[in-house]
């Protein structure tokens, strides 16, 4: 097939695009705003492979939630209070999403999206160091753990293991770190990676492969005729293609405008520490509950990833924020001390979050050879293999694997 994708966006999503589609023996140009030394979504998160993670953000509860946090800029959750109109949209689109009905209908496609994504990740035939020993949901509380274990239920409903583990047995599996809590939730089919190994084995399978990445170069407008996306035009001149894909992260809502494209998206600002001599070394990766607190060990490292700060396309650290990381971590993990963070560079990125929690998959109805893929909020890393199979099956002709209805670029149009 001689086909000519053009992929906008080079994070991890685009990049696994990138890939399957040279893998079909298409011819591939990446096109990616930032240089080959970048600091996006795709490199400073958690490296988690989540099956656990089959609720969509848009949930019961979430909402009230969200009030009573936004109140703290230290808590795991807020919102900016701005009068911004773009916000208040999506604001109430995420309150009619939040329903249980709603997040019933979303569960098995996010199960089996995260599904086909771990298998991708298996087969993919990359070396980057994947790790297949589970993820621990940890609980500081006994509510916590009791509210934990109804998802287990809904998760083993759903063909997804989950165990509830009290804190004896959650000591027992995981031996190299002492933890305060309660119980937890053991997801054996959860992984965790260093995302920065994975992102540096697809770019050199993609060269090697002939595939083309132009990097710091502008998407700055299209050429258009009878419903036909027929040349992006960038800082580098036009490039002609057959097919579009936007994988632009937060910023494809600005891109998809340009092609009158109607994307509610709003910037999820998450942060990381990463301590490179820990004081302990976990073997799993875990989420501490009630702090919204991700761990993960990475190649002798230990990253720890949190919050989901709605501040518009802001790349300043707010250092509250950061401060609700550092002062969670010994409520968990009693070895570590707050200062041990003392001096460590805090990383942040802008996850792309849809007000319905679910990321855009597919063909839009507005271009005749535009698809999207983008707006997997905390779930990037995590779904990209799966993403980037799903659009070179639909670029081939071949139907998706998974159900992509909930999941339409045009679903808000």
């Amino acid at each position: 097939m001689n086909k000519h994708i053009t992929i906008l966006g080079g994070g991890v999503v685009g990049l696994s695009t990138a890939l399957y589609c040279v893998r079909r023996g298409m011819k591939v140009t990446l096109i990616e705003r930032k240089t080959q030394r970048r600091d996006g979504c795709s490199f400073g998160n958690a490296g988690m492979i989540v099956p656990s993670h089959f609720v969509p953000l848009a949930a019961p509860g979430m909402v009230k939630l969200g009030l009573k946090w936004m109140w703290n800029p230290e808590s795991p959750f807020y919102i900016k209070p701005r009068l911004n109109l773009d916000l208040i949209n999506w604001g109430l689109r995420f309150w009619q999403a939040s329903t249980q009905e709603r997040v019933d209908a979303a569960a098995p496609v996010l199960r089996d999206l995260n599904l086909l994504s771990r298998q991708c990740f298996e087969e993919i035939g990359l070396d980057f160091g994947l790790v297949k020993k589970g993820l621990l949901m940890l609980c500081k509380k006994q509510q916590t753990l009791d509210e934990e274990a109804h998802l287990a239920v809904k998760a083993n409903e759903l063909g997804i293991p989950a165990e509830v583990l009290d804190a004896k047995e959650t000591a027992r599996l995981d031996p190299a770190v002492t933890m305060d809590v309660v119980g937890s939730l053991f997801f054996p089919k959860d992984c965790h990676l260093s995302p920065g190994r994975f992102i540096a084995a697809l770019e050199a399978e993609i060269l090697r492969l002939k595939g083309e990445i132009l990097w710091d170069t502008e998407v700055t407008g299209f050429r258009t005729e009878a419903g036909v996306v027929q040349a992006v035009k960038t800082s580098r001149g036009e490039i002609e293609s057959d097919e579009i894909v936007l994988c632009g992260g937060i910023w494809s809502e600005v891109t998809a405008r340009a092609l009158d494209l109607k994307l509610p998206m709003q910037a999820g600002k998450g942060y990381s520490l990463t301590v490179h001599n820990p004081r302990q070394l976990p073997e799993l990766c875990s989420i501490c509950s009630e702090a919204r607190l991700a761990v993960t060990p990475m190649d002798g490292a230990l990253r720890f990833g949190g919050t989901m700060e709605m501040a518009g396309i802001d790349e300043s650290v707010n250092l509250r924020r950061v401060r609700g990381i550092t002062r969670a971590v010994p409520d968990y993990f009693p070895a570590f001390q707050e200062h041990d963070f003392a001096g460590i560079e805090p990383w942040h990125g802008l996850r792309p979050c849809s007000p319905d929690g679910m990321p855009y998959i597919g063909r839009t109805q507005r271009w005749k050879n535009l698809t999207l893929a983008t707006g997997h909020a905390m779930m990037g890393l995590s779904l990209a293999p799966a993403t980037g199979r799903i659009v070179a099956d639909l670029l081939s002709g071949e139907e998706s694997p998974v159900a992509l209805a909930l999941l339409s670029p045009d679903r808000f149009a």
